[in-house]
């Protein structure tokens, strides 16, 4: 047949049961099409955490969000420890909150919890939202205010620190008799994700 008659095919119509441009059922392209950044919890350090062990605890602390989990290394005999770790965690829903968890490593047993705070990330993307430039180093964009609905030990400032938005917290460790935990927020844009 010749080029351009009405019975020629093109290669798009032979093909025509293969996903459309931009449709994949590859589960990370999904991700990467909802993800909105990254979050970094720095986990600085815990405070009066209760004993598990004779007279002291070896503590860890794990960091949940949806169904990512990690965890920072065991500090041993040590109800004050300082890790200094940062995690971080992907962001498709800002909805979704963290869960941090704190456990004292048993070699012969099993983990014994030693409580445990939950925090919601909204008002830390919503102060992201306002995408401040040229602030002065520590101004405050938003502060968040200890009530029964969080886990916060003091009052929390969102700040613009060194060209960064970040967020210091302390929280109060639930179901357990002390302790408490030291965190730190900081966004990470990525390029090619969803703008918030």
């Amino acid at each position: 047949m010749a080029a351009g008659s009405p019975h020629t095919e093109s290669p798009r119509q032979e093909h025509s049961s293969s996903p459309a441009v931009g449709h994949t059922d590859n589960p990370a392209h999904t991700v990467m099409d909802k993800l909105l950044g990254l979050l970094r919890i720095r986990i600085k350090r815990g405070l009066n955490l209760a004993v598990r062990d004779v007279r002291s605890s070896d503590p860890y602390v794990v960091v949940r969000m949806d169904t990512q989990r990690m965890k920072t290394r065991v500090i041993r005999k040590d109800v004050n420890p300082e890790w200094n770790e940062d995690m971080t965690l992907s962001v498709t829903d800002p909805e979704q909150p963290v869960l941090v968890e704190v456990y004292d490593h048993d070699t012969f047993s099993m983990d014994d919890s030693m409580g445990n705070a939950e925090f919601d990330i909204r008002p830390f993307v919503e102060a992201l939202k306002i995408h401040p430039t040229g602030l002065p180093n520590g101004t405050r964009i938003k502060t968040i205010q200890p009530s029964r609905s969080n886990c916060l030990v003091e009052e929390s400032s969102v700040v613009w620190r060194d060209g960064k938005i970040m967020q210091d917290m302390c929280l109060r460790l639930k179901n357990v008799e002390c302790g408490e935990l030291q965190v730190q927020l900081q966004w990470i844009d990525l390029p090619g994700s969803k703008a918030l």
